[in-house]
């Protein structure tokens, strides 16, 4: 694994914004969407190739070619002096580990000053409802900076992905580095979100002073506000409870701030009652504690079918 320079250039003291693909497409989006509006250029790309052997080939005309490796790709923007790092695929376990020393050397390189990173803060919400931006940061001064500009902070949780171990790594380096998480609904999670996109790229347009339009958004989000909506219709046939939550809003996150962690132990606790009752009481603990029993009510109840009282 390497990088390629295949353009010199001299910024000084520049930010990295960097993005994987992940839940929501909120990382991938923000960095795509940045690219193109500031115009930046590309300077360098990382050689990955040993890393995702080709399974499939292209075929065109009858005739077959091998698949090209995902690009990890290094832009740059003069003024402000900011490189964004765009890759096409995630890696894992020890591969993931190399690219990340790969990148914040590069960055150090470059006399990087601070890192950002984005993901998905899934919440039980309806996609008519504003994004909400989270933060975390790999040291104090950088996390207490980004209150300032009324930017929730996450106090406990996970982010898993490239998109959260960088900033874990960079702290090692002794680079600041920060992850900027935006709200989506769970049942979104696999469809591109580019409302928690826009979000994430406004709050760093105000961080950074970046002359973007988030207008371009629009139309995007035009168009995945008519698929949520299906999907909305969808859920409320299947569960009527949803509609009447609809009458009365949705709940909102200032109720219910459920991050992926609880929602992973949530589904733990499913699997360990099925075999020992007892846990079924922590289990009803827990969905009250996150106003979550009503989205789980049928497979609650499901565990002590059969049972004798």
């Amino acid at each position: 694994m390497n990088i390629e320079i295949y353009r010199r250039t001299s910024l000084k003291e520049p930010v990295m914004i960097a993005g994987w693909p992940g839940m929501g497409s909120v990382a991938l989006g923000l960095v795509t969407y940045l690219r193109e509006s500031l115009k930046a250029e590309p300077f360098a790309q990382i050689d990955t190739k040993d890393f995702f052997p080709p399974d499939a080939v292209i075929i065109q005309n009858g005739l077959t070619s091998l698949q090209p490796p995902p690009r990890n790709t290094f832009y740059y923007v003069k003024s402000p002096p900011l490189i964004i790092f765009e890759s096409e695929a995630q890696l894992s376990g020890r591969d993931s580990v190399m690219l990340i020393d790969e990148i914040l050397t590069f960055a150090l390189r470059m006399k990087v000053q601070c890192i950002y990173t984005a993901a998905a803060f899934p919440v039980p919400r309806s996609y008519r409802e504003t994004s909400t931006v989270f933060a975390v940061a790999n040291e104090k001064y950088l996390r207490d900076m980004l209150t300032k500009y009324q930017i929730k902070i996450m106090n406990e949780g996970q982010i898993s992905g490239l998109n959260g171990l960088l900033i874990g790594f960079a702290r090692g380096k002794g680079i600041r580095a920060a992850c900027l998480l935006a709200t989506l609904p769970y049942y979104a999670i696999n469809l591109p979100s580019p409302r928690a996109s826009m979000a994430i790229a406004a709050t760093l347009a105000e961080i950074l002073n970046l002359r973007v339009n988030l207008s371009q958004f629009d139309v995007i989000i035009n168009e995945m506000d008519s698929r949520m909506a299906m999907i909305e219709d969808q859920m409320k046939a299947i569960f009527p409870f949803i509609s009447q939550q609809q009458s009365e809003g949705m709940p909102s996150l200032e109720k219910e701030k459920t991050p992926d962690y609880v929602m992973k132990r949530i589904e733990k606790l499913f699997d360990e009652a099925k075999t020992d009752k007892k846990v079924a009481h922590k289990l009803k603990e827990e969905l009250d504690r996150w106003s979550l029993y009503q989205f789980y009510e049928d497979k609650f109840l499901d565990l002590f079918k059969g049972t004798n009282g």
